[in-house]
């Protein structure tokens, strides 16, 4: 049970941050773009950026529940299913954030 208890405390603050990041705010949590110059951040819609990882990080939550339910059910299977999507997750994210345009402004004004 114990287990379980640390899950659910680690996975507050993650759901916190997602919850703000879908709302299209807190864009100085994500590392990288925070780090970036005002000219270099003036190229990247920060909304869409910011609603993108607040859905990353609701699967993210996800996982992390199913690692806390695999120690409260003593179910080693909940943990291999919560492992997997949190790669697959952090995988697709990187890909996606890293091909094309996808969160760069378009050059008409927007």
């Amino acid at each position: 049970m114990t287990g379980f208890i640390i899950n659910i405390i680690i996975l507050i603050p993650f759901l916190i941050f997602a919850v703000i990041l879908s709302k299209g705010k807190g864009a100085f949590l994500i590392a990288g773009y925070n780090t970036k110059s005002d000219s270099e951040k003036a190229q990247y819609d920060e909304t869409a950026l910011c609603k993108f990882m607040g859905k990353i990080m609701y699967g993210i939550c996800f996982s992390i529940l199913l690692w806390g339910l695999s120690e409260a059910l003593e179910n080693q299977l909940l943990f291999i299913l919560g492992l997997i999507l949190f790669i697959i997750i952090v995988i697709f994210a990187i890909v996606y954030m890293n091909t094309g345009s996808r969160f760069k402004r378009k050059s008409d004004g927007r």
